[in-house]
C-alpha cells in the first residue's frame, strides 16, 4: 500500500495549514489528499486555495467550497456571512488570471475519488458534500442509515465534514480519534475514518488534526500551531462573526 496523508476542512486557516504540511514534509510523505473545505469561515482563502492547489494530489468538493461557487443555500447565519465575505474574496476578476484559476478549481472539483480501493469524500457516501455522520446517529438518526452508508463502499472510507475525528466501524460503532489506537488498519470490518479538521477542529482539542496511511496502518496526528496569529486575522475582519476567532483556543 502506498504512502499518503489526508487532510480535510482546512476552513482558510493559513497558520494550521502551513504547520501540517510542514509535518507531512517532515514524514516524507509526497502524495496529500485532501477531502474538501478548503475555504469557509477563515481569513486566508486565497492562501489556502494557492497551497491545496500546488501541494494536494486530489482534492474533493466539500459543502463550503460548493457554497463559494454557487450561494450558501441553507447555510447557518455564521457559515452564511463567512461564505458571502469568502465570495467577494475569491471572485474572478478580469485582470487576475491567478483568480480565475483559483475560482475553477474550486468550481471543478469532484464529488469523490479512489485512493488504493478506499472511498475518498467529504460528507458521506450517500451524500459525498452534505451529509453529517455523528456518533449520536447511531442512536437517533435515520432508519437504516448505517447499513446505506456501508454498503457504498467496500473496504474503508475517508471523510471529514463534521470536524470530529474517530472511527465508525460496522455494527455501527463510534471510536472517538483520542481512544484510537497509535496505529489501526483494515481487518475484514468497514471503516469509516473521519480524519477530522485541519483549521477548525471541534472535539475540544484545538490542535490541528489529520491521518496518515504508512505501511499499511492508518495514524491519526494532532499539532499545536499560532491559532493565535488566526484569531487576530479573524478579529480584523469586519465582516467575520467573532465566535470563530474564538472557538480556534476551545476546538469546539
Amino acid at each position: 500500500m502506498r504512502t499518503a496523508a489526508f487532510i480535510s476542512d482546512i476552513h482558510a486557516n493559513l497558520e494550521a495549514l502551513e504547520t501540517v504540511l510542514a509535518d507531512i514534509r517532515r514524514r516524507r510523505i509526497e502524495e496529500v489528499y485532501c477531502l474538501g473545505d478548503v475555504v469557509g469561515y477563515g481569513p486566508d482563502p486565497v492562501d489556502c486555495t494557492e497551497l491545496v492547489m500546488s501541494r494536494c494530489r486530489q482534492t474533493i468538493r466539500g459543502n463550503h467550497d460548493e457554497a463559494m461557487v454557487r450561494g450558501p443555500v441553507g447555510f447557518n447565519p455564521l457559515a452564511r456571512e463567512a461564505i458571502e465575505w469568502t465570495r467577494r474574496a475569491m471572485r474572478p476578476r478580469i485582470w487576475s488570471a491567478a483568480s480565475r484559476r483559483r475560482w475553477n478549481f474550486l468550481a471543478g472539483l469532484p464529488l469523490q475519488a479512489d485512493w488504493d480501493g478506499f472511498l475518498l469524500v467529504h460528507g458521506s457516501p450517500r451524500d459525498p458534500t452534505s451529509e453529517y455522520i455523528m456518533d449520536r446517529d447511531i442512536l437517533f438518526g435515520p432508519p437504516n442509515m448505517f447499513a446505506e452508508i456501508f454498503a457504498r463502499f467496500d473496504r474503508v472510507c475517508l471523510v471529514g465534514h463534521t470536524h470530529i475525528p474517530g472511527i465508525f466501524y460496522e455494527g455501527p460503532r463510534f471510536v472517538p480519534q483520542r481512544e484510537v489506537p497509535e496505529a489501526f488498519a483494515f481487518e475484514g470490518k468497514k471503516m469509516v475514518i473521519n480524519v477530522g479538521s485541519v483549521g477548525q477542529p471541534r472535539d475540544h482539542d484545538p490542535r490541528a488534526c489529520y491521518v496518515t496511511s504508512e505501511g499499511g496502518a492508518f495514524h491519526f496526528h494532532r499539532l499545536e500551531y499560532d491559532f493565535k496569529t488566526t484569531q487576530r486575522k479573524l478579529r480584523a475582519i469586519p465582516q467575520l462573526d467573532q465566535r470563530l476567532a474564538d472557538r480556534l483556543a476551545e476546538g469546539a
